[in-house]
């Protein structure tokens, strides 16, 4: 199978009575890195932030059938930083429901952000408007806290180091900021499937970790331990 068939061979490999939307989101996310992992970004563990056990029960449930072409691929820890723990922990304590799957979407979510692109980019979703229904769906008060619709990463950042005591700027208001643009401008770009599926490898990341998350540790000291 080709790495740029993944997605497709994922979705015809579902079981279960998982929501179509849900199969979608995680099967664009495991696609995408899927594809890391074969350009020897790291495992798949490494590239979702799901541990091999993890991982292969979130396949067994949404994908039952895909699971042995997974798992030679799924060995191994996924590292977690405290950045990301610190993600993990705001998506977690919004979870609606707290399932399984909402535990599964927080770390894969979370690493994904330590991606360079625009957070619906490196979930393999092919726009924002997908990233917006996925967190009304799985994560509503965080849906409506971003009544703004701030840029996800930014906006979870933010929550972030205002649960600290701390602020990322020092504007009264954000129409009164600088770097307004920076924060509610328009997340266009190329879906990162599509690319892939358009016979280019996968982008390779410009920096690391994200500007946000060097941002976060440089004003807003995430707690260690």
């Amino acid at each position: 199978m080709r790495v740029a068939d993944a997605y497709g061979w994922l979705m015809e490999r579902a079981g279960g009575e998982a929501d179509p939307f849900d199969l979608h989101v995680v099967a664009s996310i495991l696609a995408l890195a899927w594809a890391e992992a074969v350009a020897g970004r790291g495992s798949l563990p490494f590239c979702t932030g799901l541990d091999g056990v993890t991982l292969g029960a979130l396949a067994l449930r949404l994908f039952p059938d895909a699971w042995p072409g997974i798992a030679a691929l799924a060995d191994g820890p996924a590292s977690l930083g405290d950045d990301e723990l610190a993600v993990r922990d705001l998506l977690w304590m919004y979870a609606d429901g707290g399932t399984d799957l909402q535990r599964d979407l927080t770390a894969m979510i979370a690493r994904r952000c330590s991606r360079p692109n625009h957070l619906w980019q490196d979930l393999g979703l092919r726009n924002r408007g997908e990233l917006s229904s996925l967190m009304r769906r799985h994560f509503s008060g965080l849906a409506r806290r971003n009544s703004q619709d701030m840029k996800w990463k930014k906006f979870l950042f933010r929550m972030i180091c205002r649960s600290e005591g701390f602020t990322l700027c020092t504007a009264p208001v954000c129409t009164e900021c600088d770097d307004f643009d920076a924060c509610f401008g328009a997340e266009d770009g190329e879906a990162m499937l599509a690319h892939i599926r358009s016979g280019r490898p996968p982008l390779a990341p410009h920096r690391l970790p994200t500007e946000d998350a060097a941002h976060v540790r440089d004003v807003c000291p995430v707690p260690r331990g």
